[in-house]
């Protein structure tokens, strides 16, 4: 049997309709630069937490913030949080590198992000 256990919330991500002026916010609330700066995403790193910007939403039409909760085992969580009465948004795929992520509605539609690292 997997771990299905989670490893906490370490990954949110906004929908910005503008990146370079969220990208300055973001800088000046964190005391950082950004350690991932393109047109399509960018991410700052700090005391263990990554916090990432993605304009209009990306392609998962975000339109409030995505908290990822860590886990050690995606599909086995996936089953288990179905299993409870929540719905598959966007299944487990891979974003770069071996990390796979989902996201999950509950069931008042609050969408909840579920991330693996390799």
């Amino acid at each position: 049997m997997s771990d299905s256990s989670t490893q906490g919330i370490k990954t949110v991500l906004h929908p910005v309709s503008d990146l370079a002026a969220a990208k300055e916010v973001y800088a000046a609330l964190l005391g950082i630069q950004p350690q991932a700066d393109s047109s399509y995403y960018v991410g700052f790193d700090v005391e263990g937490q990554h916090i990432g910007l993605v304009p209009t939403g990306g392609p998962q039409d975000m339109t409030s913030p995505v908290a990822y909760w860590h886990v050690p085992d995606i599909e086995a969580k996936l089953a288990e949080v179905t299993a409870a009465g929540a719905a598959v948004k966007e299944a487990a795929h891979d974003v770069g590198g071996g990390r796979l992520v989902a996201t999950v509605t509950d069931p008042d539609g609050n969408v909840l992000g579920l991330l693996q690292d390799p």
